[in-house]
């Protein structure tokens, strides 16, 4: 029986296992060698000549001694005196603390001084309107701020919309006389205030600041001046004189339309009220700025 000859199986010889950084040639190289050549030699070099590493001689040795040891003074001294310097620092401190809080109070010592001198001005200005004014002299003390009023009159509160922007910086009044923010401006006040004197108001006050012909309404900023005085809304007005009148007077006017105006078209709040009895306190100063004799003529 022939049979095909016998083929031995082929058998490859086996291969040294790839290693897994066999791609990455370059950085392997760089790995291995981190060292340049060149500087590993002069390493060398300076070893084999005795130059490098440790000093071999007594006096090498004496040096590198000695500068450890100046090291070790100089940041001695530094924390010694860092140490005799800190309560000295704690020390001047304290000083300049209690120097603040004296000036502190002495400051408030003096406000309150020149507040009650202010009190005394304004009582001795009063008290002299009562004594050289006449027959008229209680009416110049009402009309001029300088006692306390009480009487019927209106109580006119204005306040800013409930939408109000506060952080907006656009003011379309400055063309048409209102504002797209919905707040309250001091030129609103000064109408409101105009509008009040012209409607046959004896006295007016604005969140408890008396009004006299000396009074300015300004602003600074978004805040409202009263005699440099800054208020917060609402606004409360406090009017003496004939309630029922002097209501219907104001709201009929100019002054009147113009905050109803706001109302509707910018939610600025206001209402008004007849008051029975309101109580309107006396102006803080009363400055006479200019002043000229009254003269009386005679009848032939």
């Amino acid at each position: 029986m022939c049979g095909m000859p016998q083929q031995h199986p082929v058998r490859s010889t086996p291969t040294r296992p790839t290693r897994p950084d066999a791609s990455m040639s370059l950085l392997t190289n760089v790995m291995d060698h981190s060292l340049d050549d060149g500087y590993a030699e002069a390493a060398a070099r300076k070893e084999a000549e005795g130059t490098g590493g440790m000093p071999k001689t007594l006096r090498a040795k004496l040096g590198l001694a000695a500068g450890l040891v100046l090291a070790a003074l100089v940041v001695t001294v530094g924390a010694a005196q860092a140490r005799i310097a800190a309560p000295v620092v704690a020390k001047e401190r304290e000083e300049l603390i209690d120097r603040i809080d004296r000036e502190t109070s002495a400051a408030d010592k003096l406000e309150n001084s020149i507040d009650k001198l202010r009190d005394d001005v304004s009582a001795r200005q009063r008290e002299a309107l009562k004594k050289h004014g006449g027959d008229q002299g209680e009416l110049v003390a009402i009309l001029a701020g300088a006692v306390e009023v009480h009487g019927p009159g209106v109580k006119l509160v204005v306040d800013d919309a409930k939408e109000a922007d506060q952080s907006g910086d656009g003011d379309a009044r400055e063309t048409s006389g209102f504002s797209d923010t919905g707040r309250v401006r001091d030129r609103d006040m000064q109408r409101v205030v105009n509008g009040l004197w012209e409607s046959g108001a004896e006295a007016v006050a604005i969140n408890g600041q008396r009004l006299t012909a000396l009074s300015a309404i300004r602003a600074a900023g978004d805040a409202i001046l009263v005699d440099n005085k800054p208020l917060v809304p609402p606004y409360t007005v406090l009017a003496v004189g004939d309630g029922r009148r002097l209501s219907t007077k104001f709201q009929n006017s100019g002054d009147g339309q113009y905050l109803h105006a706001l109302q509707e078209n910018f939610g600025i709040r206001t209402s008004i009220s007849v008051e029975d009895d309101v109580r309107l306190p006396a102006a803080p100063s009363v400055i006479v700025r200019t002043a000229e004799p009254s003269t009386e003529k005679g009848t032939s």
